[in-house]
């Protein structure tokens, strides 16, 4: 009678491994009959069917989100109705290669220099062999990529920080050059979009961006690794595309709850308090996501589970606490600058430990979403209260 076996060769279940399968490939069950291991497979749910099930329901769920998107701005664009949303919905030259230069730099050329890094790390600092690497920038949906194997054979710790150094580094950079302008803009200007960060004038532009990342979440090749590589987490295994996808889509979804949120602050917040509002929101955010990843992944002991999209799914106290002091530190600082009293030092607070609990209890994933909503919400509330 045929047998199949783990890639060890033991026994089934008695090492812990959970069989695996992927798109066209078996079972691997440990030394089991074969009519056994068929009944044992319809009986048991096999973690990689699973996990390949949520990488399909999350680009369900996203392609759902941004038609829904794309037929509202149609809407607008052929009843020329008037929207809060779209400032401008019209689509002319200027908008058109706005959104061209956007993609082409910072999802193509400055995903080339993070991918260059990151394959960097992995190989020299990791050790990765070429076609490790080569796989690791795949979609890893079409494959068996078992995450278990290649903690096995490498440091865990140190692909944690080659892939915090690919997302963040990717991002972070970015993120933070965006903040400083907007704010630097808001004390001068004191625009009445402050709390939004001016998403009107772009949210068409996310809603194309969402449909790039969409039509390459299942392909592999070189310009898909440009807009997913860099920030795909080794760590994240089979889900890493569908964790990129949801931040993605969520983050264009934010940016359409964000603008009826502003509006309200505009209306509650005076002129001259429009740029710390907009520090702790964005500011508080930024630092509190990027330093939990950052000191989690070089001190962080991993051992807080955590549910959400990705193969591995815990984090650190370290992380957690870091979260909270960069988080507390830049509201801190905001108040000391424009000279604020002492309710606004409670406000401060109120958002660090806001961002750190949400940061560590939100599914992966769906944190960026939640804490910058959190942000914008305890602000309008903490304006309503002493107004």
């Amino acid at each position: 009678m045929p047998f199949v076996c783990d890639w060890q060769g033991r026994p089934p279940f008695t090492s812990g491994v959970t069989p695996t399968v992927l798109r066209g490939e078996r079972a691997d069950w440990g030394f089991v009959p074969m009519a056994d291991a068929i009944a044992l497979a319809s009986a048991v749910p096999v973690p990689a069917e699973a996990r390949l099930r949520t990488a399909d329901r999350v680009f369900r769920w996203a392609l759902a989100s941004n038609t829904a998107l794309t037929l509202y701005w149609l809407y607008t664009l052929l009843t020329g109705h008037a929207s809060m949303f779209f400032r401008d919905y019209r689509v002319d030259t200027t908008a058109a290669v706005r959104i061209a230069w956007g993609i082409l730099f910072f999802y193509v050329a400055w995903g080339a220099i993070w991918w260059g890094i990151k394959t960097l790390l992995l190989r020299r600092f990791v050790g990765f062999t070429r076609d490790e690497c080569r796989e690791s920038f795949s979609s890893r949906m079409e494959r068996p990529y078992d995450v278990a194997a290649i903690t096995a054979r490498y440091s865990e710790r140190r692909i944690r920080i080659s892939d915090m150094i690919g997302r963040r580094g990717r991002f972070i950079t970015l993120a933070c050059a965006g903040f400083f302008y907007l704010y630097g803009q808001v004390i001068t200007d004191r625009p009445a979009s402050f709390a939004n960060g001016f998403l009107q004038d772009y949210l068409f532009d996310a809603v194309v961006t969402s449909w790039v990342f969409i039509s390459f979440y299942y392909r592999d090749g070189f310009v898909a690794t440009l807009f997913y590589g860099p920030q795909s987490r080794v760590m994240d295994g089979v889900l890493a595309r569908a964790n990129n996808l949801l931040i993605t889509t969520l983050w264009t979804v934010f940016k359409f709850v964000m603008v009826p949120i502003g509006v309200k602050l505009a209306q509650v917040f005076p002129p001259a308090e429009f740029a710390p509002v907009f520090a702790m929101i964005w500011g508080s955010y930024i630092a509190c996501d990027a330093f939990s990843e950052i000191i989690g992944s070089f001190i962080g002991k991993q051992r807080i589970r955590v549910w959400g999209v990705g193969d591995v799914n815990r984090k650190s106290v370290a992380g957690t606490v870091a979260g909270f002091a960069a988080a507390l530190a830049l509201c801190l600082a905001v108040v000391s600058i424009h000279g604020l009293g002492l309710p606004w030092v409670g406000l401060a607070f109120a958002i660090a430990l806001s961002n750190s609990v949400i940061e560590l209890y939100s599914p992966r994933g769906t944190d960026d979403f939640t804490m910058a909503t959190a942000n914008a919400l305890i602000c309008l509330a903490f304006g309503l209260w002493f107004r």
